[in-house]
């Protein structure tokens, strides 16, 4: 494992080896990687919802969506591009200037996570958001869950995402199942 791959570093090492197999390999080091499987994308259907859906890049509801996903990593720096088939989300994740949280870039939101292993699993916590680089008020961004894990040997997620006023942005869940790795 390279030192600076960015999730191994953010678990810390004693963490890394406790995580389940599939988990370790979607968020390891391998400089490209490709995974397909499903997700079932739900959300408000506002306006306002479909409206900041549209801004921040992130997939429209839908049931058992195909999902394509592709992983480049530079070093600590990781773009992941995801496509459902009602939309495609791509971010940026990185390590913040401290090195101690995950800085996920998405369109003109930034969001800053503590990761912590749960198990064999990764539990994203949500610290603070910028919006065009200003500080968002944590109690604007709601409650996020976001999770990844394994089930009969797949890379499992479950991200949910609940607004203030809004209700639920977006939350996706599904499997994936690595198809292709550039080593």
């Amino acid at each position: 494992m390279r030192p600076h791959a960015l999730f191994p570093a953010l678990i810390g090492a004693a963490d890394w080896r406790h995580l389940a197999p599939a988990v370790r390999r979607m968020h390891g080091d391998t400089p490209s990687l490709h995974a397909k499987g499903v997700a079932k994308v739900e959300g408000a259907n506002h306006w306002p919802a479909r409206i900041l859906r549209r801004v921040l890049g992130l997939p429209e509801p839908g049931e058992d969506q195909p999902l394509a996903l592709t992983i480049e990593r530079d070093g600590p720096s990781e773009i992941w591009t995801r496509h459902f088939k009602h939309g495609r989300m791509r971010s940026t994740l990185e390590r913040t200037a401290d090195g101690t949280n995950l800085r996920e870039q998405l369109g003109p939101m930034a969001l800053y996570f503590t990761l912590r292993r749960d198990g064999e699993a990764i539990d994203w916590q949500l610290q603070q958001g910028r919006l065009l680089g200003l500080p968002v008020p944590r109690a604007l961004l709601g409650k996020v869950l976001s999770r990844s894990t394994a089930g009969q040997g797949r890379y499992v997620f479950h991200i949910d995402a609940r607004l203030p006023l809004l209700g639920q942005l977006i939350a996706y869940r599904g499997w994936l199942e690595i198809t292709d790795e550039h080593h």
